[in-house]
């Protein structure tokens, strides 16, 4: 994901960050873990306030880390767009529209696509955007019908 402040601010960024996971959940392993990084002290300030919030919102030990932002290792390939992988007509769809992996991972659209299908969106938000999808009229119906089929998280 890219952090684009003038789309969305650090704070907003944290919030979601805190209302998609259960802080207090012990990480499988240290490449599954729930981290906030940060680029400078601002950012370091904001999210400490924003731990130290959470934490007196919650009961239990919360396991999530505030970290410098370092080196960044893109994810294995079987991680990329995990949720839209588990629907090989839309990953036809798109994979042909994009069909250089870069660009695929990279797309803007395919992004919210994977998003929707991981349960973060609502089908009203959805109806705003899918003309800027990219899809065709079969990819829109399936996409639709399984983003309306859900509860959905609202991340957005």
């Amino acid at each position: 994901m890219d952090f684009d402040p003038h789309t969305i601010s650090y704070n907003q960024l944290l919030d979601i960050f805190w209302n998609s996971h259960d802080p207090t959940d012990r990480n499988w392993s240290r490449q599954y873990q729930n981290v906030i990084f940060y680029e400078n002290e601002q950012q370091k300030r904001q999210a400490m306030a924003s731990l130290a919030a959470r934490q007196k919102m919650i009961k239990g030990e919360i396991r999530s880390q505030v970290l410098p932002l370092c080196k960044f290792y893109l994810a294995e390939d079987y991680h990329q767009k995990y949720s839209l992988q588990q629907y090989h007509d839309l990953m036809r769809e798109l994979t042909r529209i994009y069909p250089e992996e870069k660009k695929f991972i990279e797309s803007t659209a395919v992004t919210r696509i994977n998003s929707y299908l991981g349960g973060y969106g609502s089908p009203e938000q959805l109806d705003r955007e899918l003309d800027g999808l990219g899809l065709s009229p079969d990819g829109v119906r399936i996409l639709h019908k399984l983003v309306s089929g859900r509860h959905s998280k609202s991340w957005f």
